[in-house]
């Protein structure tokens, strides 16, 4: 496994990147095996210091946790902490990733993902429509996925939304997660007369 550990406005020592390093290792031999990369990041933010840990472990799977806390050991591990619940949660279903990938491969549908500027009241003389500038262009895999599979994916990289092609009916959906806590599915049927397939 590639690992970063980053500090912004902290120094990372050597003791703290054989700490990051052995937990990480730990976590993984007990629910994974192994991973592609990790990135760690400890940054102080007033009096605290935030621990963020990405974890790519898979084609399309990225785990991301992270806490604040007094320091940056003890935030670290809240993080590694809460990773490992993610990981201990899902483990039964990413394993059953893992067999489906070993399978053939179908070909891979791709999407772009923009960033966009924020939007101001008054249109500049570059765009005088107004339209918002494009500050980046991404390819993104589109994933085809069940709804519960999406949902998993949603949570372990603790994104707010994922478009994917449900595998159930070859349509695009939509998850996100609501205030409220729970998580809305966006399932539009383009065609009236389709039938609704069982999920």
């Amino acid at each position: 496994m590639q690992l970063t550990v980053t500090g912004k406005q902290l120094d990372i020592g050597d003791a703290l990147r054989g700490h990051v390093k052995s937990s990480l290792d730990a976590i993984l031999a007990k629910y994974f095996k192994s991973a592609i990369e990790a990135h760690v990041v400890l940054a102080r933010e007033a009096h605290l210091v935030r621990g963020e840990i990405s974890l790519h472990i898979g084609r399309g799977i990225v785990v991301n946790a992270s806490a604040a806390l007094d320091d940056a050991v003890a935030a670290f591990d809240a993080a590694a902490e809460r990773v490992a619940k993610q990981l201990r949660r899902y483990k039964r279903r990413l394993r059953d990733h893992h067999i489906k990938a070993r399978e053939p491969a179908e070909a891979v549908e791709r999407a772009r993902d923009y960033i966009l500027a924020p939007v101001v009241e008054e249109a500049d003389e570059e765009d005088p429509d107004g339209a918002p500038t494009v500050v980046a262009e991404i390819s993104t895999e589109l994933p085809r996925l069940t709804v519960g599979e999406a949902v998993m994916r949603m949570d372990l990289a603790e994104a707010p939304i994922l478009l994917f092609r449900n595998s159930a009916n070859g349509q695009l959906n939509l998850i996100y997660r609501r205030s409220d806590g729970n998580i809305g599915w966006i399932d539009p049927e383009l065609d009236p007369d389709r039938g609704r397939s069982s999920r």
